[in-house]
């Protein structure tokens, strides 16, 4: 079989999968999973061109390696072929453990444990299947290889996944603040002491990659509708969970019945193979073939969260830098329980509130490192004479409060 195939990809044009290996791993039926897997969730509901997927967003940061690794090397950097391989493998991986709607179910369907945890099991049982030929790629996505420049390429502050999706969630939702100049960032990266460096003629590009994350944040991943129609969907499936622990029989998927009618602990999902197994076969479509059956469901609460949903008639988001007012939230909530003749307990699923962070960039031992002229190295704030960039390091959090809009 013929496996030097060639893919048409919207954001870079043609794409070359580079290795039978890499064919079969995309051609793995946990790799496909991901075609089903929105990459921003229900951001569509708001910019109804962000229908691209994991799958897409993999391969594009696969890509990008691609790039990356001739740019080093061009720059007398020895990295085998193995090395090559392996570390294309573990970035083409490593969103494999996202589950349905990406983030926006993340801790919902299964508790206390993050899709970077996930996807390490499903490298891991990929890699039995593989002989072991995913060793040092496991390594590398793990941050146990020797050379951890590797691991910083996919798992970095200024890596290839976030470089990617910058540019690839702009191209979709049309939020043209969100272009980083990629290629000119990885034409300046190199190594220094088994450090990833950017040089210092790439300092405006890094500061205009920080600047456009800042702003993808509160316009596309942040954005009050967003944030209303992601909250609306955790909600539906909490509110399912209470009903199926309860005894309720309700309509779903076999893999969405079981975590929906199980209390499965994070060291069980660890333990027990067929969690894992079963968590693989789950993607966006288990979860809106519920919610549209659920539209009709004898429980109110569920009901109206589901119509809501499905015919977008979505939370009001207040976004505020203070607490919102506990009186305000149960006058809400009275009222909640007056309109639809339901608990105090129910009345909490039509208002209610959370909090947001956003933070463009942590000094931390992951930093962007800017090598200077004279051989030294310095973090992206110190190096720049951007004073905007001090900024940045600052975790920006702010408090909202979710209510039906007809209870105002």
């Amino acid at each position: 079989m013929n496996k030097k195939k060639i893919i048409n990809d919207p954001v870079y044009g043609f794409i070359s999968i580079p290795s039978e290996l890499i064919f079969d791993l995309i051609e793995h039926p946990y790799f496909q999973r991901l075609r089903h897997i929105k990459q921003l969730g229900m951001t569509h509901l708001v910019y109804p061109g962000s229908l691209h997927t994991r799958y897409h967003h993999a391969l594009g940061a696969m890509h990008l390696m691609d790039l990356a690794i001739e740019t080093l090397r061009d720059k007398g950097h020895e990295i085998s072929a193995k090395e090559e391989e392996s570390v294309k493998i573990a970035i083409l991986l490593h969103d494999i453990g996202h589950g349905p709607f990406s983030h926006a179910l993340e801790h919902t369907i299964v508790k206390e444990i993050s899709h970077e945890d996930i996807s390490a099991m499903l490298m891991a049982r990929i890699n039995d299947e593989f002989d072991n030929r995913l060793e040092m790629a496991i390594s590398i996505f793990n941050d146990t290889y020797p050379r951890r420049f590797l691991h910083q390429l996919v798992s970095g502050q200024l890596d290839m996944d976030r470089l990617d999706y910058l540019n690839r969630d702009s191209f979709f939702t049309g939020v043209t603040e969100g272009v980083v100049g990629s290629e000119r960032i990885i034409k300046m990266l190199t190594v220094k002491d088994d450090q990833m460096v950017v040089e210092e003629k790439g300092i405006y590009s890094v500061e205009k990659f920080l600047v456009a994350r800042r702003l993808m944040y509160w316009q596309v991943y942040l954005h009050k509708t967003v944030i209303a129609a992601e909250e609306a969907l955790a909600k539906i499936l909490v509110r399912a969970r209470e009903l199926a622990l309860s005894g309720t029989e309700l309509f779903c998927t076999p893999a969405l019945r079981h975590f929906l009618y199980n209390t499965i602990t994070k060291e069980q999902f660890i333990s027990e193979p067929v969690h894992l197994k079963t968590f693989a076969c789950l993607d966006d479509t288990d979860i809106m073939s519920a919610v549209k059956v659920w539209v009709d469901s004898e429980d109110i609460v569920l009901a109206m969260l589901c119509r809501n949903l499905v015919y977008r008639r979505l939370f009001h988001v207040e976004i505020t830098k203070t607490q919102p007012d506990e009186k305000v939230i149960a006058e809400l909530r009275q009222k909640a329980m007056e309109m639809y003749g339901i608990s105090a307990h129910e009345a909490a699923y039509f208002v209610f509130t959370d909090t947001i962070l956003n933070n463009a960039y942590k000094v931390d031992d992951a930093n962007i490192r800017i090598l200077m002229k004279d051989g030294s190295v310095k973090d992206i704030t110190s190096a720049s004479d951007n004073s905007s960039l001090e900024a940045l390091t600052k975790t920006v959090k702010k408090y909202i409060i979710c209510y039906a809009k007809h209870l105002l």
